[in-house]
């Protein structure tokens, strides 16, 4: 449990850092990858973040949890449909409501496996919290960079 909580540590760090870039320097209309704006790429990290957030908090509160089902194409385009109306503001308040549902529920003891998509493996807390990690930061890292 002491590596748990270190690496949610690591992720809250994460996310503020993640959040503060897009409140302070960020284009949300900047594009960021071929097909993809700085405010699109903030929608994928708070989609996936929303869905990594039900599944711990269902699992905590011993509910049967539901993972995204389908190809990720398909999905991100999904989450993309879902920001277009929504502000930068509005996706970043959603990022972090989803994060302070892992907050508060990553801990549980409950919480051992966490499914990630159908048709995808399982992780372990340690496994999903090291993955999401290294997923913001990737993200964070070719945003700075513009």
């Amino acid at each position: 449990m002491e590596t748990r909580a270190i690496l949610l540590k690591q992720l809250t760090e994460t996310v503020l850092k993640l959040i503060d870039v897009y409140e302070n320097t960020v284009d949300p209309d900047r594009v960021v990858y071929e097909g993809w704006t700085a405010k699109q790429v903030l929608g994928h990290i708070t989609f996936w973040h929303e869905s990594f957030a039900r599944n711990v908090r269902d699992i905590a509160n011993d509910i049967q949890p539901t993972p995204l089902k389908g190809k990720y194409s398909d999905l991100n385009q999904r989450c993309f449909e879902e920001i277009k109306t929504q502000t930068v503001d509005d996706v970043l308040s959603r990022l972090q409501a989803a994060h302070r549902v892992i907050e508060g529920n990553i801990l549980n003891a409950k919480v051992q496996i966490i499914p990630y998509k159908k048709g995808s493996r399982d992780y372990t807390p340690e496994e999903h919290l090291d993955l999401v990690i290294k997923h913001i930061q990737a993200h964070l890292r070719d945003i700075k960079a513009l």
